[in-house]
């Protein structure tokens, strides 16, 4: 078992009607705040005229119209007004590109220079605004984290960033406010979800513990996202969802694993950043593609390991390894086309035109040549070109 710090800074208020704690929430960090929001799905919902109404008392400037796979067009936006107005606090709401956008900024606010720079030249980050989340999708797991990821459609890059600094102070989630995300969203969601699982789950090592933690929140999304998608008023499943977004991207589950980079991570932001595809689309069709390769790579290493993840996860049966591994790659696919994504980039309308590009700066800006199964530029182009 590795040695390991953890420590989770967030204060987590879950359930319904738990935004009635927001004004409680930020005064202790400023009358001055910054509300930071996407679209008008907010509005449809009333969570805006509610947001309106108990901030009353405080100072509340807005940056509306952040898009998924946040630009820092919009981080620039969110530095200029914090310091415009001495902005003392955030208010992110919405899902995990609103809340990454409120991350980069909290951290731009105190940076001298360009944002980008900041995310590009990883600047340390040592201060940041405070930062309060309301979400309202379950997806990235931003609001119990301390990372965000920032896209540039100049540059066609799409980059993390990460500190202690960045983690929300207090996330309010209410599972209700997830009611009204369009089935398709919802899938895009549990799909981004499963792979920041599998990002725990397929290392070099890991332990009795944290595989059983894994493989727990792996089945409770499997048995509630097609509950979810058929039933998106059922809070119980909604409330299963979003909890499991939270835990599975903060490190609850991995203390003591020896991790890696996680491939398809790595080749998505390529793809996100050159065609602005939502991310759990691009992870889906990406991840059985991905396995079936590295399956093919690294047999020894891996077969075992798909096996293992065959009979605990999708509870297959039998003794054979080679036929375990490949029913696990043939589930993982069929669970994500049973959720209606598209399962090739053929579909998404991307082309094999930029695959050289796209490989040659994911191993650049992603180290995937530490991935578990290490990646070179042949590998990524030979996954990209097996998902068409």
């Amino acid at each position: 078992m590795e040695n390991f710090n953890f420590c989770i800074g967030v204060d987590i208020l879950f359930g319904k009607d738990q935004v009635e704690n927001l004004p409680s929430t930020i005064a202790p960090y400023g009358k001055k705040v910054l509300f930071c929001y996407g679209g008008g799905s907010i509005r449809k919902i009333g969570l805006y005229d509610k947001i309106k109404s108990l901030l009353s008392d405080f100072e509340v400037y807005e940056l509306s119209g952040i898009e998924p796979n946040p630009k820092v067009d919009s981080v620039r936006e969110g530095v200029k007004i914090c310091r415009e107005y001495e902005i003392e606090a955030l208010l992110a709401v919405g899902g995990g590109s609103v809340l990454d956008c409120s991350k980069a900024i909290a951290a731009a606010a105190y940076y001298d220079g360009d944002p980008w720079d900041m995310i590009a030249l990883r600047r340390p980050i040592k201060k940041a605004l405070p930062i309060v989340t309301v979400l309202t999708l379950a997806a990235t797991g931003s609001e119990a984290d301390s990372g965000a990821v920032i896209s540039n459609p100049i540059t066609n890059e799409k980059l993390s960033l990460g500190a202690p600094a960045l983690m929300p102070k207090v996330s309010i989630m209410d599972p209700t406010y997830t009611f009204t995300v369009p089935a398709n969203q919802t899938a895009a969601g549990c799909a981004d979800i499963m792979s920041h699982l599998m990002e725990q789950y397929f290392v070099p090592e890991s332990t009795y513990m944290g595989d059983l933690l894994v493989e727990a929140v792996m089945k409770t999304i499997i048995k509630y996202a097609p509950i979810a998608i058929k039933e998106p008023d059922n809070y119980e499943a909604r409330a299963q969802i979003m909890w499991a977004s939270s835990i599975g991207d903060n490190a609850t589950l991995c203390c003591g694993n020896k991790l890696a980079v996680f491939g398809v991570h790595g080749m998505e932001h390529e793809l996100s950043a050159h065609y602005d595809l939502t991310h759990g689309v691009g992870l889906a069709i990406l991840t059985p593609n991905w396995m079936r390769y590295v399956l093919e790579k690294a047999p020894d290493v891996v077969r075992p390991r798909f096996a293992h993840f065959a009979k605990a996860v999708w509870e297959i049966e039998g003794t054979d390894e080679t036929a375990l591994a490949a029913r696990a790659v043939a589930s993982v696919r069929d669970f994500f086309k049973s959720l209606g994504i598209p399962m090739t980039l053929t579909e998404v309308g991307i082309d094999d035109s930029k695959f050289n590009e796209m490989a040659e700066h994911a191993i650049h800006s992603e180290g995937l040549e530490y991935a578990w199964i290490p990646l070179n530029r042949n590998d990524i182009v030979s996954i990209l070109k097996n998902s068409l």
